[in-house]
């Protein structure tokens, strides 16, 4: 008996609603300079600019790869304290989405799944590098994607002090 009813469990049934699902979370490429090192004075107050990019490429017909950039410098002045880049990628599976949800995960939601660990990365390297911890702020990226919908545009870079 037992092993009949091991023999009719049922398989899951195929979900027909839409899936958004991490497949994998990687650092794709990541990149830090400091020209001159952390010197100063003691007097610490950069200009910080945080610039976001996304790039997506298709990696299979419900497959996609998601590339979050960020990059950060640090002014001093006219100096460059430092420039950080890193590019944070995720491989997404994303099914049974409408063209609109597509574009709006890829935009908004996969961003904002990377967005921690980009802004980890960008926190240890600058750390390492020798300069004091800086900790970015949240990102709303559904009011970045919805402003850029919208075609109010969204600006290439924020601001952040």
């Amino acid at each position: 008996m037992a092993n009949e009813a091991a023999g009719t469990v049922p398989a899951p049934e195929e979900a027909n609603g839409p899936i958004l699902q991490l497949q994998h979370v990687y650092l794709k490429d990541c990149s830090y300079e400091a020209p001159n090192g952390p010197r100063g004075d003691g007097n610490w107050n950069p200009q910080i600019n945080l610039d976001l990019q996304t790039a997506v490429t298709a990696l299979a017909p419900e497959v996609q790869e998601v590339v979050l950039t960020v990059t950060v410098s640090a002014k001093q002045g006219e100096a460059t304290a430092f420039l950080v880049e890193v590019k944070q990628a995720g491989v997404f599976m994303l099914r049974n989405l409408s063209e609109e949800d597509t574009k709006r995960a890829i935009g908004a939601i996969c961003p904002g799944v990377l967005f921690p660990y980009a802004r980890a990365q960008v926190s240890h390297l600058i750390t390492q590098g020798g300069f004091p911890q800086l900790l970015l702020p949240p990102v709303n990226f559904d009011a970045l994607y919805a402003a850029n919908q919208s075609g109010q545009g969204m600006p290439a870079s924020q601001q952040a002090n």
